[in-house]
C-alpha cells in the first residue's frame, strides 16, 4: 500500500548520549556488541499492535485523545489492512524488529465466528505481505478473549459450555494465523480467567476447564505443526477481584498440577508485577529458576495507581534488573521485549509514539549495558557465593544432599554452639550497583 504514514519523521538514528534530538537514539546501537552479542540480538524489541494501533487512550474518566490519521474509525476489513502498513512503516522507521498481535487488533469481530475469522484471513494476507517486503517477524501472536460481552464471566473458565466452546474455536483460528505467520510464539492470557466472587464460583471446576483448554491447545499446536513457544501470561487482578494466573508462582504451580510443566514457560509483564505486591525482578527471576522465563512485555506501571497503567519504562534500575535476569538465563530464544506500553492520555500526537518507544529502547540499552557490566564485574556474585559457602562441604553439604536428619542437626549443635552469621551488606551491594548506573 502506497502513500507515507508519518511524514517528516526519518528513520531513527542512534547519534550518542550527547545529541540532544529527540528523534534519535542516545544509547540503543543496534549492531553494537555487549558481550557476544548485538544489542538487537540481546533485546529482540517487539511492538505492541493493540497499543500501537488500536489504543484511543480513553482512561476511566475520559474519552479517547489519540489521533490516528490514517485510521478512518470503521471496523471494516479494508481498514485493518490499512492499519497493517501504518504499523509496519512504524517499526520500520524506529528499527524494531518484530510486532505482537491479538486477532481482535489486527481483524475486526463480525456478526459470527464465520466472517470473523474470514477478516482475520484477509489481514494476515496482508501481514504476510509487509512481513516479506520489510522482513519483520512476528513474536507472538494470541486470540482476545476478554472484551466481548460473551466472555463477561471468563472464556475457557465461563460457567457456560458454549462460551468455552466459542473461546476454544478462536484461539484455533488465532493459533493457525500465528503459526501461518512464522510467529515464534503464542500467548495465553486469562484477561477475566478468575472470579470477582466466591459465592457463585466453582473454583476447581474452573482451574480444570483451563487446564482442558490448554491441553487442547497444546495438542492442535502439534497437530498443525506449530513449532513456536506456547506462553502463560500472570496477572493477579483487575477487571477481576481475583485471577488464576495471580503471579510467576501460581502460574507454575498450576502448569505443573495439570500436567502442562514443560508445554508452556511464561511472559512476564512489569505492571502486572506490580499489581501482584512483587518487583519484577522476583517475578522474573522464580520463572528463571523453574526454567520457565519465555518473554517479556516490557512496560511499568505507578505505584500510586491501583491498574494496569501500561506505561513505557524509563526507570534504568528497572531495566537494569530485567536484564540481569535474562542475561543469567542465557538470553532470549523465542521470546523478547515487547512495549506492551501505550502513551499517556496527554500525549495524544502520532510523533509521541516514537517519543516513547524510542525512551524505552534506550532504558533498555542501559540496563542492557549495566546489566552486563555488573556481571562481568562478578563482586556481587562473589558475594553470594561466599554468603551460602557453608553449604558447600562439611555438614551444609549433607544437608544440601538430603542425608542428614533432624537428629544429625541436633547432634550437630550441641557439639558446635550457638551459629555465627556475617552481615548481608545490602547497603554495599547497592552501592556497586549505583557504580555502574
Amino acid at each position: 500500500m502506497s502513500g507515507e504514514f508519518f511524514p517528516g519523521i526519518p528513520t531513527i538514528p542512534f547519534e550518542g548520549p550527547k545529541s540532544r534530538n529527540p528523534l534519535a537514539f542516545k544509547h540503543y546501537n543496534a549492531d553494537e556488541k555487549v558481550g557476544n552479542k548485538t544489542m538487537k540480538e540481546h533485546l529482540r524489541f517487539a511492538c505492541a499492535y493493540w497499543h500501537t494501533m488500536r489504543n484511543g487512550l480513553a482512561d476511566p474518566f475520559g474519552g479517547p485523545t489519540a489521533e490516528r490519521p490514517w485510521d478512518d474509525g470503521t471496523d471494516s476489513v479494508e481498514n485493518a489492512r490499512k492499519r497493517v502498513w501504518a504499523m509496519f512503516e512504524f517499526m520500520q522507521k524506529t528499527g524494531i524488529e518484530f510486532y505482537c498481535f491479538h486477532d481482535r487488533d489486527v481483524a475486526p469481530e463480525l456478526h459470527d465466528l464465520a466472517a470473523s475469522n474470514d477478516a482475520l484471513d484477509a489481514v494476515a494476507d496482508e501481514l504476510l505481505q509487509a512481513q516479506n517486503q520489510t522482513g519483520i517477524k512476528l513474536l507472538w501472536g494470541t486470540a482476545c478473549l476478554f472484551s466481548h460481552k460473551r466472555y463477561n464471566q471468563g472464556a475457557g473458565t465461563s460457567p457456560y459450555a458454549d462460551v468455552f466452546a466459542y473461546a476454544a474455536a478462536q484461539v484455533k483460528k488465532a493459533l493457525e494465523v500465528t503459526h501461518r505467520l512464522g510467529g515464534e510464539g503464542y500467548v495465553f492470557w486469562g484477561g477475566r480467567e478468575g472470579y470477582a466472587t466466591l459465592w457463585n464460583t466453582d473454583m476447581k471446576r474452573e482451574l480444570n476447564h483451563l487446564a482442558r483448554l490448554l491441553h487442547m491447545a497444546v495438542a492442535h499446536k502439534k497437530k498443525i505443526g506449530f513449532r513456536g513457544a506456547f506462553y502463560i501470561e500472570p496477572k493477579p487482578r483487575e477487571p477481576s477481584t481475583h485471577q488464576y494466573d495471580s503471579d510467576s508462582a501460581a502460574c507454575l504451580n498450576f502448569l505443573r498440577e495439570h500436567g502442562l510443566m514443560g508445554e508452556l514457560s511464561l511472559n512476564i509483564e512489569t505492571n502486572h508485577a506490580t499489581l501482584a505486591g512483587h518487583t519484577m525482578m522476583h517475578e522474573l527471576r522464580v520463572a528463571r529458576e523453574a526454567g520457565a522465563l519465555g518473554s517479556i512485555d516490557a512496560n511499568t506501571g505507578d505505584e500510586l495507581i491501583g491498574w494496569d497503567t501500561d506505561q513505557f519504562p524509563t526507570n534504568i534500575y528497572l531495566t537494569t534488573q530485567i536484564m540481569m535476569e535474562v542475561l543469567r538465563m542465557g538470553g532470549f530464544t523465542t521470546g523478547g521485549l515487547n512495549f506492551d506500553a501505550k502513551c499517556r492520555r496527554e500525549s495524544f500526537e502520532p510523533i509521541d509514539l516514537f517519543h516513547a518507544h524510542i525512551g524505552g529502547m534506550d532504558a533498555f540499552a542501559r540496563g542492557l549495558k549495566t546489566a552486563h557490566a555488573i556481571i562481568e564485574d562478578g563482586r556481587i556474585d562473589a558475594f553470594v557465593k561466599e554468603r551460602y559457602s557453608s553449604y558447600d562441604s562439611g555438614f551444609g553439604a549433607r544437608i544440601e544432599s538430603g542425608t542428614a536428619t533432624l537428629e544429625d542437626c541436633e547432634a550437630h549443635i550441641l557439639a558446635t554452639g550457638e551459629p555465627l552469621t556475617r552481615s548481608g551488606r545490602q547497603e554495599m551491594l547497592e552501592n556497586i550497583v549505583n557504580e555502574f548506573i
